[in-house]
């Protein structure tokens, strides 16, 4: 219960009471009161000047402490109203679209509004004892400390690039010659098979069933000649599945049988999966490279991901990364690692992830309640939508300012049945905004089934 009533400001005794003798600095110590309750949403807290008088805090330190809990979304600063709290991250509030054009519903691009502040990250990352020294690191020591534990196999190597994509045409380069070929764990996300092609290689399909990837379809793709298989244990863009423990099992048998074949393991959203996705490292740690990217999940300026596992083909993605003498920010890499130890952090992505998954639940009923043959994986941060013409919907939805993903650009060859990509992640939490979009994305199929002749 609120020590006060909803809009009256906190007394300065009242707050110096319940944070005396915290060894936490003042704007953590708010925002645990924040978190367990006893500030609630719409309190105010003391003005800066009032608070100076009460303690030995200076007014630079309490600016500094309001300033970082409304970096955070614990507070507002209005100019007559003083310091609010506010809602918790959780229930952040709906947010409404009154134009749909603008909002790109296929490229994946993550809500701004749903990630956690940089701010302390950043400013954490640049008390490390190796900052601006001659040479290079490949992972600082605090990121692999706060990566290692939660890494799902045991990795013979470590090494940082920048974003997701990165990394995976790295791996990717390093593990398939020009002119080779790859099989791919169908479908992918935006511009994956672009960037294969621009490495000169050769993608080769691996269809999927409600477990994962088909241990037929890998096994005839390796036999085929494939070199490299990029996998999604996630399953972020899955039609219809999400991969089982037994699956994985049984795909790493048919890589036993193939066993110059390389793997990389592709975990394009981080820790917006709600719980760790299964690895083949686990049984073939000399074989794979996981590569987890954060910024989906932390933003793009992070720019930072990981790779881990095997020894021998990290050193080649590294050697081909700038003639091998590139390497990551340290700085950087130490915002990722604050980041990934941050409870802020933490409850921020899982906010998020709750969202996204509320989102595409969302349009996915709307959809399916208007008859159209809609289709999303359980972990997936897209909704496809059967169309009889990819190509006349697009330009449907397009007439009327709405962005989304072919989805014959996700797989290698077209589908047997032709779909339409939508984001989950850019969609509005209002039902019914997500009513309107499902009714017009309703007129389009419709459109793309007919032909008219004048």
């Amino acid at each position: 219960m609120s020590a006060v009533l909803e809009s009256e400001t906190i007394a300065p005794e009242w707050l110096l009471e319940r944070i005396d003798g915290r060894t936490t600095e003042l704007a953590d110590a708010v925002a645990d009161l924040i978190r367990s309750g006893e500030l609630s949403p719409g309190d105010r807290l003391p003005t800066v000047r009032a608070l100076a008088k009460s303690t030995d805090l200076s007014v630079g330190a309490i600016i500094s402490a309001w300033g970082r809990l409304q970096e955070q979304g614990f507070v507002q600063t209005r100019r007559r109203g003083g310091t609010v709290v506010l809602p918790p991250l959780d229930s952040v509030p709906e947010r409404g679209i009154p134009d749909w054009r603008g909002v790109d519903l296929a490229q994946n691009a993550p809500d701004l509004a749903l990630q956690p502040s940089l701010s302390d990250a950043l400013l954490s990352s640049l008390d490390a004892e190796t900052l601006n020294v001659f040479g290079r690191e490949l992972m600082t020591e605090r990121l692999r400390n706060a990566v290692a534990p939660g890494w799902p196999f045991e990795p013979e190597a470590w090494a940082t690039a920048g974003g997701g994509t990165e990394a995976l045409l790295l791996a990717v380069e390093a593990a398939a010659p020009p002119g080779s070929m790859v099989a791919v764990d169908e479908p992918l996300g935006p511009g994956v098979l672009d960037t294969l092609r621009d490495l000169g290689l050769d993608a080769v399909g691996v269809g999927a069933d409600r477990d994962g990837p088909r241990p037929d379809a890998l096994d005839a793709a390796l036999t085929a000649g494939a070199v490299a298989f990029v996998f999604q244990p996630g399953a972020p863009f899955a039609v219809d599945h999400a991969v089982s423990a037994r699956r994985t099992s049984e795909l790493a048998e048919v890589l036993r049988r193939h066993p110059a074949v390389w793997v990389v393991e592709d975990d394009s959203i981080g820790p917006l999966e709600p719980q760790q996705p299964p690895s083949l490292g686990s049984v073939l740690p000399q074989r794979v490279v996981r590569i987890r990217s954060y910024c989906k999940a932390y933003g793009i300026d992070v720019r930072t991901s990981v790779l881990g596992g095997s020894r021998e083909l990290i050193e080649k993605a590294m050697k081909v990364r700038s003639h091998g003498v590139g390497s990551n920010s340290r700085i950087l890499q130490n915002t990722l690692a604050h980041l990934i130890g941050s409870a802020d952090a933490e409850h921020a992505v899982t906010a998020a992830h709750e969202r996204y998954a509320s989102r595409r639940t969302s349009l996915l009923e709307a959809l399916i309640d208007r008859g159209i043959e809609a289709f999303a994986g359980p972990h997936s941060l897209v909704v496809w939508v059967s169309v009889s013409d990819e190509t006349a919907a697009l330009v449907a939805l397009a007439r009327q300012g709405i962005s989304v993903g072919a989805g014959s650009r996700s797989f290698v060859q077209a589908p047997a049945r032709q779909l339409l990509r939508l984001s989950a992640t850019q969609l509005p939490d209002d039902p019914d905004l997500i009513g309107q979009l499902a009714d017009v994305v309703a007129v389009a199929v419709a459109e793309s089934s007919r032909e008219f002749f004048d």
